[in-house]
């Protein structure tokens, strides 16, 4: 029996026991399932600086977690090895750990006098990994502590705003503003930008783009991604990062430090806070 997904844009019909594009969502007996549940891959302690949040809870630490999969395919991937696994890739198994949500929230109430401030979901796309997401920020938001998502932005209307009543705050990707650039890359801008918009009405959310060059290093485009991001909320932060080779990227150079500066001095002409990443 056929089963549709609706968490991203991608909308799979999968038959049964078929994955999804995001290698992390299956039909089984006839509904999707969430096979990366309680998959934790990655877990660290990190500043919430690197999130990158400059404006939420600055100072503070916050412990991150990620499963694997992801319901993009960027050829410049930074955490390739992870998002673009699966429970069995090519015959490369992605490696986890089982956590429960309990487990992995006790274990964040322990590390409050580390500095931590609650959980982020990180490293792979977060959404694709929907219910143990949710479950895990309805028991953290129980303990008094925060939820941080951070996201490509691909995850559709309704599940959503189903889930922002517990997120505090989302780091999204705005990774161009061309929409033939989203197609190569397996996601869509439509469904990132209607994202931000809802986002900002209801949690605090900061943006961060990364520079390719030859990609998305005009000024014309910094100045529309700017320009629309002002028009949502002119106090949206915004972080302009440099790309480093990667994944299939990898005959790319580095972005000029110089660049970076100049992309930022054409965003600042329309929103408040805008700073460099990785120079």
């Amino acid at each position: 029996m056929k089963a549709r997904c609706g968490i991203c844009h991608h909308r799979c019909e999968l038959d049964e026991g078929q994955l999804g594009a995001c290698r992390a969502r299956r039909n089984r007996g006839g509904r999707i399932v969430c096979e990366n549940y309680g998959r934790v891959t990655s877990i660290a302690l990190d500043p919430i600086e690197k999130k990158p949040l400059y404006r939420f809870r600055p100072g503070s630490r916050i412990l991150s977690v990620g499963s694997y999969g992801c319901n993009m395919r960027c050829l410049f991937c930074q955490n390739c090895a992870i998002s673009m696994a699966g429970p069995d890739n090519g015959g490369k198994r992605a490696l986890w750990v089982d956590m429960t949500p309990e487990e992995l929230v006790k274990r964040a109430a322990e590390l409050r006098p580390y500095g931590n401030v609650g959980l982020a979901y990180t490293y792979n796309e977060p959404f694709i990994g929907y219910e143990f997401v949710m479950d895990c920020a309805r028991l953290i938001r129980e303990r008094g502590l925060v939820n941080v998502a951070v996201t490509n932005g691909c995850i559709n209307e309704e599940p959503l705003l189903e889930i922002l009543p517990y997120i505090d705050a989302m780091n999204i990707d705005l990774k161009s503003f061309r929409r033939d650039f989203y197609r190569r890359m397996g996601g869509d801008l439509d469904t990132v930008l209607r994202t931000i918009q809802i986002a900002a009405e209801r949690c605090h959310v900061e943006v961060t783009t990364l520079i390719i060059p030859g990609e998305n290093d005009a000024d014309e485009e910094m100045e529309e991604i700017a320009s629309w991001l002002a028009g949502v909320d002119r106090d949206i932060t915004l972080h302009i990062t440099r790309f480093f080779p990667a994944w299939k990227m990898k005959d790319k150079p580095p972005t000029p430090v110089e660049r970076v500066y100049s992309l930022v001095d054409v965003a600042r002409r329309h929103l408040k806070y805008v700073f460099p990443g990785n120079c």
